[in-house]
């Protein structure tokens, strides 16, 4: 077996580029999810490490010092860091032109033959699901013979094999917890609407939705939800009290549609129940009063759902599935409930205008979620957005993210710029968070818990900072326009 090192570069200051979420960008406050994506096949490949640099603030240098230790590395890379990836790369064969390195990730899933192509120093990307392509590397296996695989052969030429098939027996993959326990810090992950510490991890992959927009189940998970037995979950979460005990605060089932089979979500929280374990969940807008109330009363604190739009014929541009007066019952049901909801929105999808920008702002305050995240639409390779995008001629100059890691705009519409769909995101946080009614309810969480009071004063200071990099940015943009 290869000495494989998993990693996740150096990147932006506070760059996500890992994100289990949605989007790979910098974020309002300091987040950073679990690098899951990493973990999976490291855990399948002995004795490998994974080192995930950007929450743990390592640079290149730390790196290097590690990576000259490793026959095999593997890295995570996303459409926005790709170019800053590849440089940590060169880096690394600079130091050791014997150590062959690879890509994963949703951008080279969709792009192989562009990422060998443009990137030389690039021996080889892992298409789709990468897990046993990752082991299979590992382990030795002849590379004409690994599924899922395109790679440099020694005359330089670029091969593509076929693709591997999707992961079906999920109870016999291993579980990525003892794989944080051993090579992350948990107290370097935070998410502003998560206990702190947190950890998150997936049950499965694939989604049964359709979101023209949304990234994993377009270019590595599908949209067959494919998952862990109630009786795994609940056995793995045994091994988690047993690594973590109670240092752990709440744990978060990150799969796309964790609750889209209502029975096994069930099945699930009567285990975390048992084992008494804090837990949220992603969601759709759907879930009825009956099932949220038997989640509850098992433990679960909060869920993380997209409602994207407050405009129906935005939604259904994007194949949301979900109708506004069923979100807002779901969302009343929740209150009722007590169950803590964290929304995030988008704004710049398809048939955006600046009323349908207002009515999204007013769709948010009246449904009066506890905290939000408004992004903006992202148009990823392998997307349905990309796609129409480029059908469409909507791609404006801009990058996915800044220099600084920050979302920015790459759609503009005939009748709605780039520059306003960006002002739109602090219009939105500013009108939503700027109410008594959201304000309360965060000053009452500080009052109660002492470290949640610090966690907000500090996310505060970095919030109204972002708000202010977004201001400087656009007036600089504007003032360069106008010169």
């Amino acid at each position: 077996m290869k000495k494989t090192l998993f990693l996740s570069p150096p990147s932006f200051d506070g760059f996500d580029g890992g994100a289990g979420s949605r989007y790979q960008a910098k974020r309002e406050i300091t987040s950073f999810w679990y690098p899951t994506w990493l973990a999976q096949p490291a855990a399948l490949v002995p004795n490998s490490k994974l080192v995930d640099a950007p929450p743990h603030n390592q640079t290149v240098e730390d790196v290097l010092a590690i990576a000259k230790e490793y026959e095999l590395i593997i890295m995570h890379t996303s459409t926005p860091s790709l170019p800053n990836d590849v440089k940590c790369a060169e880096a690394i064969k600079a130091q050791n032109p014997d150590t062959v390195i690879g890509l994963i990730g949703a951008h080279v899933a969709v792009l192989p033959e562009e990422t060998l192509r443009e990137n030389p120093i690039v021996d080889f990307v892992c298409r789709h699901e990468f897990d046993y392509t990752c082991k299979e590397l590992a382990a030795g296996k002849p590379w004409q013979e690994i599924k899922g695989l395109s790679y440099r052969d020694r005359n330089g030429n670029i091969l593509h094999n076929e693709d591997r098939p999707l992961i079906h027996d999920w109870d016999s993959m291993p579980s990525v917890l003892p794989i944080y326990a051993r090579d992350l810090d948990m107290t370097k992950y935070f998410i502003g609407y998560l206990l702190h510490p947190y950890i998150s991890f997936y049950t499965g992959r694939g989604c049964p939705a359709k979101c023209s927009f949304c990234l994993w189940p377009q270019t590595i998970g599908g949209h067959l939800y494919r998952h862990k037995s109630p009786q795994a979950v609940g056995r793995e979460m045994e091994e988690a009290k047993a690594i973590f005990g109670d240092k752990v605060r709440e744990y978060m089932f990150d799969d796309d549609t964790f609750t889209i089979d209502k029975q096994r979500a069930i099945a699930i929280s009567e285990h975390m129940k048992r084992l008494k374990l804090t837990w949220s969940c992603n969601a759709r807008a759907n879930l009825d009063y009956d099932t949220l109330k038997q989640l509850r009363d098992n433990g679960l604190r909060l869920l993380l759902v997209g409602f994207e739009s407050g405009n129906q014929q935005i939604l259904d541009g994007i194949k949301k599935g979900i109708k506004l007066e069923v979100a807002r019952k779901f969302m009343e049901n929740c209150h009722k409930l007590g169950i803590t909801v964290h929304g995030t929105f988008i704004i710049g999808l398809p048939n955006e205008t600046q009323e349908t920008i207002e009515e999204t702002i007013c769709f948010a305050c009246d449904l009066s979620p506890h905290t939000i995240q408004v992004s903006i639409a992202a148009p990823y390779p392998g997307t349905e957005l990309y796609r129409q995008a480029q059908e469409q001629g909507w791609f404006s100059d801009n990058s996915l993210v800044a220099n600084s890691g920050i979302q920015m705009s790459t759609l503009q519409y005939p009748h709605l710029s780039a520059a306003e769909i960006e002002d739109a995101v602090e219009v939105m946080y500013r009108r939503f968070y700027f109410r008594p009614r959201a304000i309360i309810p965060i000053v009452g969480e500080m009052l109660s818990d002492p470290q949640m009071l610090v966690r907000r004063l500090r996310e505060g200071r970095e919030f109204f900072a972002y708000l202010k990099e977004r201001h400087t940015r656009a007036t600089t943009k504007a003032q360069s326009v106008i010169g």
